[in-house]
């Protein structure tokens, strides 16, 4: 045999052994999906490739016309192949969901300014604000909330009805005789339509105003909440540290209501998201506006920036920021002279606006076995929030409070 010639033997006979392992492989995947007769008829294939002493050309070619002939008798072939791949996908999809990132929405403004819920967004006056519907909620996640009065009458809260679709909710409701609709939920729509009044410092639905023709109750957007992903994995390999924003379930915990204990799940939701303020064995205090920690085996209590830099933001005052507050109908740090020690396994968790934030001042500490994941990164919709989470300086301009948003704060200027 020549050197040509022992080469181009080498070469078949290499194809030779991948085309018999191929059909190993595919024999063996498939040996729910064959008849007895098949099976025989595909172990034959297998036979001529492993055995068979015709020149490698040949034995490849008898394979193959033997492999079509049992390919061509397996009915949805293609489909089963396909439903095969996503099903493996689903699985890696679950896995990775499940074991490192998680994905959630942010539904309410506990934790603005480092994260928002749904809010209301005035208009801005730049090219963005003239983008066509499909690309505002595309791109901002954000959706036209304009209401002008087209006939006097007075705001009629019986008629509310809220419609939630798959992924916009709009709430309607009568002026008058007209009816009019807006997107949001009930309680977001009927705030920042200024359709609420004070009244023995509550707010109460406003039905003696008499709202007159061609008055603007809005003129702005309604801002879907942040969308952003936790990762789970980081929590099995070092423990929560002061000051990261992390995901938990409310399973077991509980707030006090009118004599009553009620599960928090119940109360709004089953996931949360707040910020870690105290850790096992930590004593805290809330002073001026200003979180006040004693670590565990210490003695003084020091303020919470000395302790982890990303407490500066909240305290600056700025951009939305307004520090720590005392909730006197709290259970726990309800005045200035209130402590609380935070047990073994367990972490205080606070919300960055705390005048509209349902923490652990409420409802205690958070045990370590409800901690879901950190959270990490902002994927929609497109903001100055876009990117990781909980690393963006406060805008350098005055936190401005603001009595229409009842309790929340606003920022005048981009968000």
């Amino acid at each position: 045999m020549t050197f040509t010639e022992k080469i181009r033997d080498f070469l078949a006979r290499r194809k030779r052994r991948k085309l018999l392992a191929e059909y190993k492989s595919i024999r063996h995947a498939e040996d729910d999906l064959l008849d007895e007769e098949r099976k025989r008829e595909f172990d034959a294939v297998i036979e001529i490739l492993a055995h068979s002493d015709a020149p490698h050309d040949n034995a490849m070619a008898a394979a193959r016309e033997g492999f079509a002939r049992i390919n061509h008798g397996i009915k949805h072939r293609a489909l089963r192949e396909i439903l095969d791949l996503v099903l493996v996908v689903g699985a890696v999809a679950a896995g990775i969901r499940g074991l490192f990132l998680q994905p959630f929405r942010i539904p309410t403004g506990s934790m603005q300014p480092t994260l928002y819920g749904i809010h209301y967004r005035y208009k801005d006056g730049t090219w963005r604000d003239k983008l066509p519907a499909a690309l505002q909620f595309a791109i901002y996640g954000r959706r036209r909330a304009e209401l002008t009065v087209r006939s006097d009458g007075r705001f009629d809260p019986q008629s509310v009805a809220v419609a939630d679709g798959a992924l916009k909710t709009d709430t309607s409701f009568r002026i008058g005789d007209e009816t009019y609709t807006l997107p949001g939920d009930a309680r977001k729509v009927l705030e920042y339509a200024e359709l609420f009044r004070e009244e023995n410092g509550e707010y109460v639905p406003d039905t003696e105003k008499l709202r007159l023709r061609g008055e603007k109750l809005a003129d702005g957007f309604t801002a879907i909440g942040d969308h952003l992903f936790v990762e789970r994995c980081s929590l099995y390999l070092a423990p929560p540290k002061r000051g990261d924003v992390m995901v938990f379930n409310t399973e077991n915990l509980k707030v006090e209501s009118q004599g009553r204990s009620i599960p928090l799940s119940e109360l709004s939701g089953y996931y949360y998201i707040k910020r870690v303020v105290g850790l096992p064995g930590d004593t805290l205090r809330i002073k001026d506006g200003f979180l006040y920690v004693k670590p565990k085996g210490e003695k003084e209590f020091r303020r919470a920036d000395e302790l982890d830099p990303r407490f500066k933001k909240i305290f600056s005052r700025k951009g939305g920021y307004q520090g720590y507050t005392n909730e006197p109908h709290a259970r726990f740090l309800c005045a200035p002279d209130a402590e609380f020690m935070v047990p073994a396994r367990h972490y205080f968790m606070l919300g960055d606006n705390t005048d509209f934030s349902m923490d652990s001042r409420f409802f205690g500490a958070v045990p370590r076995r409800n901690l879901v994941g950190r959270a990490l990164f902002v994927f929609w919709p497109v903001s100055r929030r876009w990117g990781v989470a909980d690393t963006k300086a406060p805008l350098d301009v005055p936190t401005e409070k603001d009595g229409r948003n009842f309790g929340t704060y606003r920022v005048m200027y981009r968000q």
